[in-house]
């Protein structure tokens, strides 16, 4: 089915790129370049991270945590999406970042750059969706449906929603696109009547509030931090926006169902950031003039959001804002399912996980790859099922998880950024895609993302999560034994120079397959 603005001509030189680096068509390109913005808004979602991680900042240092922690905190997530959208532009395939990091690199790299995005994106989705579960029910389970937060239902709630969100992707992408389009504009209204009823409600207009550093770590923030000096809670606040913006890679990930995709996927990328950081600021700005005091705010700990709507909003309109804020949240995850199984589906692809044959499998029907789709998502309940059943000391698992998502998500970007710069100018990668950022830009933004890392890492470790710097080691370590014990010898890595060439006969065959033709 062509699109308006997509040629013939259009079509063959997303199929050609996609021919050049070994790979069939045989998911389906119904992406418009908004479509694949949306998909990364939608999983960014000010409205899901930004809510549910509030306290991160109000019960640390206070409103300089929003007023400026925000935006500091989405500058550190720019710089790696604008490093990623240059290599984006080149290599637009499904699973972006695990081919990049083995064409930059080599399939070691690949290989690793799949695994720590593989398990930031499943742990993403539970965390995602644990994060809709409860806001679910401070807005509506218990005092509505008087139901009691205990494992079970917690779970039922995740296995209904996350088998919902696979569902929909499991029926193709074009209506998961227009659901995930439909969440773009839901999660711009929303900010915005979000912001107009906060600033409508509050009593007075202290915009000193948004550039004052207080410490409200210990007993005076609820215990959401630790007591720490106020240097150091400021850090820990920026974990909101680092944790609220990620997720902009699922553009890249969606890459073989986009229309011109070396052109939409990086701006996509990047504008999702600047957007979602923009009206991030604009709603989270307008929440905290509203609070009645900041001392009594920071007190409420993790239920700071529902609190201050209780204070200061109309019981109607705070029902209907959180009915639209729930809506955003599940769309939230299902364009996270969309996300996790196309890095599965192109892991797979290359052989790179167990069942390949099966999770690389693309439904002639609905031209999605089901079994990566609904292994993805089942992997996300069983993993928040586990952690709900591990408590580590008095610290809530899902707060680690978060730490832990982040952590493995950055890494994720980070490889194939570290590589790129090393690679710019060689054999490895010697022609630039049409969004180029010429090499002293890309250089700075790659060393700029390096240091961010850092400092994700080392404020990702911090009490009350530094379980999540034994989990992280842990996980390296068992990377490096399956590594050296299995895949070194079996793993062949994405097909790259001469191999391709031999593939011509396989992509005609998995395309005639699919139903793909006209090339």
């Amino acid at each position: 089915m062509a699109s308006p603005g997509y040629s013939e001509h259009d079509k063959h030189e997303d199929v050609k790129v996609l021919h050049s680096m070994g790979y069939a068509q045989e998911l389906e390109r119904r992406m418009s370049q908004f479509s694949n913005f949306a998909v990364s808004f939608s999983i960014i979602c000010i409205l899901s991270g930004g809510i549910n991680s509030l306290a991160q900042a109000t019960s640390g240092a206070g409103g300089a945590a929003i007023g400026i922690g925000w935006l500091i905190g989405c500058f550190v997530s720019l710089v790696f999406a604008v490093a990623m959208a240059q290599i984006s532009s080149a290599y637009p395939t499904a699973g972006g970042l695990y081919h990049w990091g083995s064409i930059l690199g080599n399939r070691f790299t690949g290989w690793l750059t799949a695994w720590f995005n593989l398990l930031g994106l499943v742990t993403v989705l539970g965390a995602i969706n644990v994060g809709t579960y409860y806001f679910f029910m401070g807005a509506f389970g218990t005092s509505y449906l008087g139901l009691e937060d205990t494992t079970t239902t917690r779970i039922v709630f995740l296995a209904i929603i996350t088998g919902l969100q696979a569902l929909v992707n499991h029926m193709g992408i074009g209506l998961t696109a227009k659901l995930t389009d439909f969440s773009g504009y839901l999660i711009f209204a929303t900010a915005i009547a979000l912001a107009v009823v906060w600033l409508i409600a509050a009593d007075s207009y202290e915009f000193g509030r948004l550039f004052t550093f207080a410490n409200y770590s210990g007993a005076a923030g609820g215990n959401v931090w630790p007591e720490t000096s106020s240097g150091w809670v400021f850090l820990l606040g920026l974990l909101l926006p680092i944790y609220t913006i990620t997720g902009y890679d699922a553009s890249a990930h969606t890459s073989e169902e986009t229309l011109k995709a070396a052109h939409s996927v990086p701006r996509a990328m990047v504008g999702s950031v600047l957007w979602s950081a923009l009206f991030g600021y604009i709603m989270l700005a307008s929440f905290v003039l509203m609070l009645p005091n900041m001392d009594d705010a920071a007190a409420q700990g993790w239920n700071v959001f529902f609190w201050a709507n209780d204070q200061q909003v109309n019981p109607v309109v705070k029902d209907v804002l959180y009915l639209a804020i729930f809506l955003s949240q599940w769309l939230c995850g299902l364009a996270t399912v969309t996300s996790t199984s196309r890095m599965i589906f192109a892991f797979s692809r290359d052989g790179g996980l167990p069942a390949s044959g099966s999770l690389a499998k693309v439904s002639p029907t609905y031209r999605t790859p089901v079994a990566a789709i609904w292994t993805g998502s089942i992997l996300a309940v069983l993993f928040v099922w586990f952690s709900s059943l591990v408590s580590i000391g008095d610290t809530p698992v899902y707060t680690i998880v978060v730490a832990c998502t982040v952590i493995f998500l950055f890494f994720s970007f980070v490889i194939p950024i570290t590589l790129g710069l090393f690679a710019w100018g060689t054999s490895k990668w010697d022609k630039m895609g049409p969004w180029d950022l010429g090499e002293g830009t890309f250089k700075l933004f790659a060393v700029l993302s390096i240091l961010a890392m850092i400092l994700i890492f080392v404020i990702g470790i911090q009490p009350p999560n530094d379980w999540a710097l034994y989990i992280t080691v842990g996980f390296l370590v068992l990377t490096a034994i399956i590594w050296f014990g299995f895949e070194r010898s079996r793993f062949q890595g994405p097909p790259i120079g001469d191999e391709v060439a031999k593939r011509a006969s396989v992509i005609a065959a998995a395309e005639r397959a699919v139903g793909e033709t006209g090339h």
